[in-house]
């Protein structure tokens, strides 16, 4: 089976995911997204390698990919929910008025 198609698309779910942290600085939810995208393309780029190399080393690496992208989500959406009971809104541009 040819695997450099999963290479390619895992590629360019990274540099969409990366493309969205990086361009996107109004909306927090949208840069969580764009993580956890970005975290989920280098798990299926381990799973790819892993597979084509014959070794279990990468699909072990992929699912504590897997665990951590979970739990900073997790962690993630339950500092949002916080900080949107505080402020009322969610924007990544008022969040500097947290510094103190």
């Amino acid at each position: 089976m040819d695997f450099i198609h999963f290479f390619f698309v895992a590629t360019l779910l990274f540099v969409i995911g990366v493309g969205g942290v990086i361009l996107n600085r109004t909306n927090i939810v949208v840069v969580l997204m764009s993580l956890e995208l970005a975290l989920l393309s280098v798990s299926l780029n381990f799973l790819v390698f892993s597979v084509c190399l014959g070794d279990l080393l990468g699909q072990i690496f992929a699912i504590f990919i897997l665990i951590i992208a979970a739990c900073e989500s997790s962690v993630g959406l339950a500092i949002i929910l916080v900080y949107f009971r505080v402020r009322g809104s969610i924007r990544i541009d008022q969040a500097s008025l947290l510094k103190s």
